[in-house]
């Protein structure tokens, strides 16, 4: 996975959720961030979902991307859920241990 996201053609779909590509850039460059690959929730099994922190929001932000031929596409991102959450911080707990 790269660490830029192209988000020409859904960067104006995450502002339904609240978001800009910058706030969602900004969470999956957390150097903590939780990667779940593939996403759960994926009908392609492609998908993979990024969860991390943002600043500017001060809040976990879910990332969805599709790493496609060297580039990497945003697909959706919105604020993480009360699972997402525990998943973050889980995975926090266990890198600690």
């Amino acid at each position: 996975m790269g660490e830029g996201i192209d988000w020409r053609h859904r960067g104006e779909y995450i502002s339904k959720h609240g978001l800009t590509p910058d706030v969602a850039d900004e969470a999956f460059a957390d150097p903590n961030r939780l990667a779940i690959d593939p996403d759960p929730s994926s009908d392609s099994g492609r998908t993979i979902r990024v969860i991390g922190w943002s600043p500017t929001t001060s809040m976990l932000i879910t990332v969805i991307v599709l790493p496609d031929e060297g580039t990497t596409w945003g697909v959706n991102a919105w604020p993480s859920n009360s699972t997402d959450q525990r998943r973050y911080r889980e995975e926090q707990l266990d890198v600690d241990q």
